[in-house]
């Protein structure tokens, strides 16, 4: 292995060459150092030097040559916890039953249902006509089609109105860039009408042969067309239906709860502009719901002779609106449901004689039931003191029954049916927990922090009941706070690899997310960004005071733009935690948002502010976790990245790593772990998911016997 490793950095022309990462000292193997290749970058009369800019080029073979140094070092510095990664991987998926399947849905005449076969990586999806005793019709066995493929996401499917047509779409890459796929049912032939470049699932015309579709920008990756596609006519025959062309704004498309409408909406971070046309008119032009309000976003359904309007339009935390399905225009909108300071109106759902709402207050989510009749109304009791739970498949518009899920640090996944006239409950599954699993060994707390600017931030905590708060427990607290995503609090039997090894799990609600409402998001975004990192350290430190932990024991994780707010800590506090795990993180922020040819990144200024302009420059750079990097004492980190990944690219986390490397001023490791199959969400598949999370685990358990 060592001499494959040196004859990459021989010929790769490494500067440091094999001695950077053969060299032993102690019997300590060096890790990879890249080479320093200054690049000047200047923007609003800055001057920055980017030493590790060429890591950009994937078709310049030191880049690959680098990668896989990185993952033979991670690899070979982990070795030795191989056995412990073993028995977490087999913790893990010994608790996951061998057969799986979820609970049937009824949509225009039939149950639909996936399901797990033994020791297949792969969901099989299956209906049965009219009822659950009928014979099971399989769909798509998943396993088949994805033999032969690294990594193979089926990402969704739609059926035709008539029942007989499949269109689904997969991603063989990682890359979130989709190929559609038609099948007919009835003979199971898989047509060549192939559409490639796509990203959302698409939706069938009443006609059972019109397809409409989204279009990915090819060098951006922006959603920016819909299609529409007659089956059995050439693809390059189909007609453009609808083109975005402000590279701020995406498109998508789904149908109306009654089937009724199609819908395509262009969404920016802050605003929307909805258009709609009839299901059963497929020949016809689409029409603007409400042409695009800066500021205003809204989302609609309709019920019977009206559409329902969630908005923020002079409701900070929304409001539902009304109007008549032929006067869409905002003048015609009337109040069904008020706006109010202290509670957030996150989604709705229209029934027979009622809509439900998911509110969130405090940080928790609420589901309201109102009458349309008479308007009166009543809450689902949870009694938890933490969980989450949401409004799950609800294809019937005429039903009284609202199917929701829920779940919480110690309660399994729920799917549960509620009788919205008789307010009665019905259990349909909780995920089963193989083993000796009890939720009463484990105890949650809603606790809160004091931010640095007084703001209280709440902070959820489980462990093992008896731990005491004597400052001696491992802590991994996790935190994310960006684009009004909240950290949701979902059971997962994983986490049982670590709390019953002692750890207390925190998860840190901070401002980006909306946890406590839009202002909540306002407050963690644009020149307000710097609080969510500020209100995680204030969260790190109330738990350490607490004695819920202490530095030396304490790890901090986050993925994405949690990676990013890991990041920008690592900078300000490192001296707060033992470890970090950054998984895919954005951390290149300033390089990456001055350069609109990389995918995603025009429509990311509502959330970070454009750097061309220089208030914005300036506070980005303040901030941003690869710029920031200094000459400091780091704790050891345990970063990933996808070589496929379109939303954070892979040289971000790898550029960073090197930079830390190079200044970093403490012995303690820092390891890079590049999945050179996958994308952003890492590896697919039931099982093969869990094996970088038996990495991150032993990674954390192991430094903590030093």
């Amino acid at each position: 292995m060592f001499k494959k490793i040196a004859l990459f950095y021989k010929y790769a022309g490494f500067i440091f060459g094999i001695a950077s990462f053969l060299s032993c000292q102690n019997n300590q193997i060096m890790p990879p150092k890249a080479q320093l290749n200054p690049k000047k970058l200047v923007a609003n009369g800055v001057t920055r030097v980017d030493n590790f800019y060429w890591l950009k080029d994937k078709k310049n073979p030191d880049v690959m040559f680098y990668l896989k140094a990185e993952n033979g070092y991670t690899e070979h510095m982990l070795k030795h916890t191989e056995g412990l990664q073993d028995t977490i991987f087999n913790e893990i998926i010994n608790r996951l039953k061998p057969e799986e399947q979820s609970v049937p849905f009824k949509e225009n005449g039939y149950y639909y249902y996936e399901r797990y076969e033994i020791a297949k990586e792969q969901p099989v999806y299956c209906r049965k006509k009219d009822s659950l005793s009928a014979v099971e019709e399989i769909i798509l066995d998943v396993n088949q089609l994805s033999e032969g493929f690294p990594y193979y996401e089926m990402g969704g499917f739609c059926i035709s109105p008539d029942n007989q047509m499949l269109a689904y779409i997969v991603d063989t890459l990682g890359t979130q860039q989709y190929t559609i796929f038609i099948m007919d049912l009835t003979t199971g032939e898989i047509f060549n009408d192939r559409i490639k470049n796509t990203s959302d699932v698409p939706v069938w015309a009443d006609d059972n042969k019109t397809l409409y579709y989204t279009k990915l920008d090819s060098a951006s990756l922006r959603e920016y067309q819909i299609y529409s596609h007659k089956i059995g006519t050439q693809i390059t025959k189909d007609k453009l239906i609808f083109e975005e062309q402000s590279d701020e704004f995406s498109l998508s498309i789904h149908k109306s709860k009654s089937g009724k409408y199609i819908f395509i909406t262009s969404e920016g971070n802050s605003d929307i502009e909805i258009r709609y046309l009839r299901s059963d008119n497929s020949d016809g032009e689409f029409t603007v719901f409400q042409k695009r309000i800066e500021n205003v976003t809204y989302e609609i359904d309709d019920k019977g002779d009206k559409f329902y309007i969630l908005t923020n339009h002079k409701a900070e935390n929304f409001r539902l609106m009304y109007t008549d399905i032929n006067h869409t225009s905002i003048e015609n909108w009337h109040e069904f449901e008020s706006h109010s300071d202290k509670i957030f109106i996150e989604d709705f759902e229209v029934f027979k004689d009622f809509i439900v709402l998911s509110e969130r207050e405090d940080g928790l989510t609420l589901l309201k039931v109102i009458n349309i009749q008479d308007k009166s109304e009543y809450f689902i009791d949870f009694s938890e003191e933490a969980y989450e739970v949401w409004i799950s498949e609800n294809y019937d518009s005429e039903s009284n029954t609202l199917r929701y899920g829920y779940s919480s640090l110690t309660t399994p996944t729920s799917i549960i049916d509620f009788d919205l006239k008789k307010q009665d409950k019905y259990l349909l599954k909780q995920q089963e927990v193989v083993g000796d699993f009890s939720k009463d060994d484990y105890e949650i707390k809603r606790l809160h922090a004091t931010a640095s600017d007084g703001t209280k931030i709440p902070v959820s905590v489980i462990y093992k009941k008896g731990l005491k708060n004597d400052g001696k427990n491992p802590m991994l607290i996790t935190g994310y706070g960006a684009y009004g995503i909240n950290l949701e609090l979902y059971f997962n039997s994983s986490d049982l690899c670590l709390l019953d090894r002692g750890f207390v799990l925190a998860y840190a609600h901070v401002r980006g997310g909306q946890e406590l409402g839009r202002s909540w998001y306002d407050h963690g975004k644009m020149l307000n960004k710097k609080n969510s990192f500020t209100d995680f350290i204030s969260c790190t430190e109330f738990l350490q005071k607490e004695g819920y932990s202490q530095p030396s024991l304490t790890f901090a994780e986050g993925a994405s733009a949690g990676g990013l707010l890991v990041g920008a800590v690592a900078n300000i506090r490192p001296e707060l935690y033992r470890g970090l795990i950054a998984e895919v993180p954005f951390v290149d922020i300033v390089t990456t948002m001055l350069d609109k040819s990389i995918p995603l990144t025009a429509g990311e200024f509502d959330e970070w502010g454009d750097p061309s302009k220089k208030n914005y420059f300036e506070y980005i750079l303040s901030y941003s976790p690869y710029d920031q990097v200094q000459n400091q004492a780091y704790p050891a980190m345990f970063v990933t990245a996808g070589l496929f990944d379109r939303q954070v690219q892979y040289w971000e986390p790898a550029k960073w790593v090197a930079k830390l490397r190079l200044m970093n001023t403490s012995l303690n490791p820092i390891y890079l772990y590049t999945n050179m199959e996958t994308g952003h969400d890492g590896a697919s598949g039931r099982f093969e998911t869990y094996k970088e999370t038996a990495m991150i685990y032993a990674f954390m358990i192991d430094l903590l016997k030093k």
